[in-house]
């Protein structure tokens, strides 16, 4: 059996300040991780910043994600880039000067959250017309993405839960490597997979079937859902390799190692080292 990569989700949002530059530097000095996943969204310019939430004011554990409000692709950049994020020093980046922060030597998967509007489709493998009319509400924002991608001189593997945005980054740079997140739909995300030849998929942790995580509620799974097929044997018959998301706890990571995945997105730094085996 070969070790999983570790995927270090917004930054091991465990130990540090979510997608923060912070967060990048502790990536860094873990070298257990060998990628290092964020999310995008634009600014209400269009200038590419890496948050997660649609609003500032989103909540982790109580505690105000950013010290500002507002949805935000409505909110002016210079206001993004003050708003102070989880109580910390760190403010929200840039998707250019985070990646400024980031050694060539890791890899970055750039979660294509929002193109900045609420019309977007999720988790859903799209009609021709519709596939149409999603690629052109995405194509705007992912000229932009891939134009700051284009200045790291490292690996970017980009991944979304919305078909359009998959659509519009291989029209648009169809040399980067690409994977459909997958919700509670597993064929409609290798559907989806297939149809823009993806090289990875990545599926919640409670979709790989034979663990202990099967059948538990998770992400668009209700508890006793198990999997209605062998996902990771699909993908992988087919050659694609399987990242599955989140990792909160090392019997967890230990399950998906045991079981074959490519990659685990993990919230924390050492869960693989400290696994069973």
């Amino acid at each position: 059996m070969t070790e999983p990569a570790v995927i270090a989700h917004r930054g091991f949002a465990g130990v540090a300040p979510e997608n923060t530059v912070a967060a990048a530097r502790t990536v860094a000095e873990h070298t257990e991780a060998s990628m290092l996943e964020i999310d995008v969204q634009p600014a209400a310019c269009g200038t590419p910043v890496v948050i997660h939430d649609e609003r500032l004011e989103g909540v982790r554990d109580g505690r105000p994600l950013t010290n500002a409000e507002g949805l935000v692709w409505e909110t002016d950049l210079e206001n993004i880039r003050d708003a102070r994020v989880l109580g910390t020093d760190e403010t929200v980046p840039t998707l250019a000067a985070f990646l400024e922060a980031v050694p060539p030597s890791m890899a970055i998967n750039v979660e294509l959250k929002n193109p900045g509007t609420a019309a977007i489709r999720f988790g859903e493998s799209l009609s021709e017309d519709d596939r149409r009319e999603q690629t052109a509400v995405w194509e705007p924002f992912i000229e932009r993405v891939v134009a700051d991608c284009d200045a790291f001189a490292g690996e970017i593997l980009f991944s979304s839960f919305c078909e359009g945005a998959l659509a519009a980054v291989r029209d648009t740079a169809p040399a980067y490597a690409a994977a459909p997140l997958i919700w509670d739909d597993l064929e409609a995300g290798l559907e989806i997979a297939r149809r823009y030849d993806c090289e990875a998929i990545h599926p919640p942790r409670n979709a790989i079937a034979g663990t202990g995580l099967s059948g538990t509620e998770y992400a668009g799974f209700s508890r006793g859902d198990e999997p209605a097929f062998d996902l990771l044997e699909t993908a992988h018959d087919e050659g694609r390799a399987v990242n599955v998301w989140t990792a909160e706890t090392w019997t967890q990571f230990d399950q998906l190692a045991e079981a074959g995945v490519d990659g685990i997105i993990a919230d924390y730094p050492g869960l693989g080292t400290t696994s069973s085996r």
